[in-house]
């Protein structure tokens, strides 16, 4: 007689190695990590943002052309139990 599983845990299904069809390796295209310093400069992104009245998408360059301070905050979205 077998004992019943507990938990969490699922059978297995075991495939034979001869039955297993052979795929084409994935590839996936490598990226710079690219790691923000605090004090260096930001790289430029764009964002959506409620800005003037309306929902619209800005960008820091916008803001960093015209010579002005920019204050970047992230957190995550209320309520989101993060």
């Amino acid at each position: 007689m077998t004992q019943p599983t507990a938990g969490c845990s699922r059978p297995a299904v075991r495939v034979e190695a001869d039955e297993v069809q052979p795929t084409e390796p994935m590839t996936t295209p490598k990226e710079e990590p690219r790691m923000i310093r605090v004090g260096k400069p930001a790289p430029d992104f764009t964002a959506p943002a409620f800005y003037n009245g309306e929902f619209t998408e800005v960008s820091l360059k916008e803001f960093t052309d015209q010579g002005k301070w920019v204050y970047i905050c992230f957190y995550p979205g209320d309520f989101t139990f993060v």
